[in-house]
Order: structure tokens, then C-alpha cells, then sequence
């Protein structure tokens, strides 16, 4: 949510992008979106034994190609005319796939260990289904908390350029005390917390709102 508040700053990309587009079925977007979601999925999973640097480095950008087409897809139906629930619905569907491509990717790769990736996993698909619930049952969207789908998506990205980084100097993980963490776990335990903390706290804030 930290950075989903902030995307009115980026119209200034968005908008000509969109109007270049703007021809383009924005339910197109939103699947070529979810395309680049499992491509990077991928592109993670096999990077830990396999062209590693490189395809750390191009999974990066990848994840930031179908998050700026998920946020270009609205833009578009919106001044095409096209907006409506259908759409939103396509949208959201498709944003819970991709989170599960992605996140589930690292979840049973190599880079992270497949208990710590379940509790992530769980802690970003209640986070994201708390927000919608509170929208089903009456009480309007409700996307407050520190996860939002941006968040995750820049923290993602970082989380491949750091890997990157650590593998130039032949690291896996990082010594914290008693354990060490790759950077991906490091990422994975932050969603783990922080995604079910995120999903508590709008439960608890759809709950005070109804009556």
C-alpha cells in the first residue's frame, strides 16, 4: 500500500503510454501482463543453477515489464471507455495468478526454503483477498496495510538485483546470527510477517467498519 498510494505520480508515464495503446484491449494487457509474470517465475526458478547473473538480472527486468503493463491496463480501459466490473474482475483474477507464479516460483526454488515460501505465499494471497472481502461484504475496498501488490513487485525486483550482486561475489546468503538467508528469503520472510500482518489489520479495520 506504501506504493500503491503513490501512483498518480507516475500519470506522467502512464498517460502517453496509455494513449499509445489506447487501440489495445486492455484484457490483452492484462494477460500479456500475466505472460511476463510466469516468464520471470521461471527465469527465477532456474537462475539458482543456470546462467545465473543473467538470468537474475533479466528476471528484474521482466517483473518490471508486466508490473507497469498491470498498472497500464486500467489506464487504457479508462480513456478507451472500456472500464467496467468485468474488467475489474479480469483484473483482479489476474493479479492473484501472477502473485502465485512469481512468489510460488521463488517459494519452491532453490533460493528459499519451501516452509518459509508457504508462509509467504499465504501472507500475500490473504492480504490480497481481505482487501477484496471487505469490498464483497459492503464495506468498500479496503487496501490499507504496508503489502500492497506495488510493494511486492519493487521488493521482488529487488530481490533479483541483490541476488545478482551477492552471486559476483560468489555469496548465496547472508550471515544473520544463528541463520543465513539468501536474499530471496529475505524478501520471503518480510511477506511472510509483514503480508499477515497486512491481512490482519484489514480484517480488523472491514470489521470495525460494519455495523
Amino acid at each position: 500500500m506504501v506504493l500503491d498510494s503513490k501512483r498518480k505520480s507516475v500519470d506522467f508515464i502512464l498517460e502517453p503510454a496509455a494513449r499509445a495503446f489506447i487501440r489495445v484491449d486492455p484484457n490483452v494487457i492484462s494477460l500479456i501482463s500475466l505472460l511476463l509474470a510466469g516468464l520471470a517465475g521461471a527465469l527465477v526458478y532456474l537462475s539458482f543453477d543456470l546462467y545465473t547473473f543473467a538470468l537474475l538480472i533479466l528476471a528484474a527486468a521482466v517483473i518490471l515489464a508486466s508490473g507497469f503493463l498491470d498498472a497500464l491496463d486500467g489506464k487504457v480501459a479508462r480513456l478507451a471507455g472500456k472500464s467496467g466490473r468485468r474488467g475489474d474482475f479480469i483484473d483482479h483474477v489476474i493479479d492473484r495468478y501472477a502473485d502465485v507464479l512469481m512468489i510460488g516460483a521463488v517459494a519452491f526454488s532453490a533460493w528459499c526454503d519451501p516452509y518459509l515460501g508457504m508462509l509467504a505465499l499465504i501472507g500475500v494471497l490473504l492480504t490480497s483477498y481481505m482487501g477484496t472481502q471487505a469490498q464483497a461484504v459492503g464495506a468498500g475496498r479496503h487496501y490499507a496495510g504496508l503489502l500492497g501488490r506495488a510493494d511486492r513487485l519493487v521488493l521482488m525486483v529487488a530481490a533479483c538485483l541483490a541476488q545478482a550482486v551477492l552471486y559476483l561475489f560468489d555469496i548465496v546468503s547472508i550471515d544473520l546470527g544463528p541463520v543465513s538467508l539468501t536474499a530471496f528469503e529475505l524478501m520471503m520472510l518480510w511477506f511472510a510477517v509483514v503480508g499477515n500482518l497486512t491481512a490482519v489489520q484489514r480484517a480488523y479495520g472491514t470489521w470495525r467498519s460494519l455495523k
